[in-house]
């Protein structure tokens, strides 16, 4: 249920800010506001608007294809709210880096759920690690742990590169913080990701 709440507060709010540039100013991470104005609510309302429609459904229909199965394990775990509160502190611990580089600089600014979403996905990847994935361009589905080992050598590759309007370092930091929670969580899960990978 509270995948779909998720879903539906960030699609709310995301299509509010596409038409109105006051609200996406003040959601949006800028790292002075959060140094000069001490307004640390950005390091969370960042992940609620998005750049455009694609960015959007993109990262929603990725959180919808595995929150639920999260949330489901989760819930049971650390109850529903704790999974609320997973993918909040998520989006927080993902954009730290970014932060704390870009801190000092007035001209970057960052959007989107995807460390939050990163770390959803990857969470996911530890109970199932065969579960068939659909990426494009690619015209086949591939398993989920060889799409992790691709995603992160990617993100790596083009967070050293450099340039563009992605941030990779949130992606990399977003799907670590997953696999860090979820195994402290519940240490027996390596041992399950291991026997699944193998078996």
């Amino acid at each position: 249920m509270f995948t779909y709440i998720i879903i539906a507060i960030t699609v709310l709010v995301s299509w509010r800010s596409f038409s109105d540039q006051h609200l996406l100013a003040r959601l949006i991470l800028w790292p002075p506001a959060v140094q000069r104005n001490r307004q640390y609510d950005r390091l969370l309302t960042y992940g609620f608007v998005h750049a455009d429609w694609t960015h959007l459904l993109f990262n929603m229909i990725t959180f919808w294809s595995f929150g639920s199965a999260v949330e489901r394990v989760f819930s049971a775990w650390i109850t529903p709210l704790g999974f609320v509160l997973f993918y909040l502190s998520a989006i927080v611990v993902s954009i730290l880096p970014t932060f704390i580089k870009h801190q000092r600089d007035p001209n970057y600014r960052s959007l989107g759920a995807s460390g939050g979403v990163s770390a959803v996905l990857f969470a996911a990847i530890l109970f199932d690690p065969w579960t068939k994935l659909i990426i494009f361009p690619i015209p086949v589905p591939i398993p989920a742990f060889l799409f992790a080992v691709l995603y992160v050598g990617y993100s790596i590759w083009m967070d050293r590169r450099g340039g563009g309007n992605v941030n990779h370092s949130a992606h990399l930091w977003g799907a670590a913080y997953g696999v860090l929670f979820t195994v402290l969580l519940q240490p027996a899960i390596l041992g399950h990701f291991s026997r699944s990978l193998l078996g």
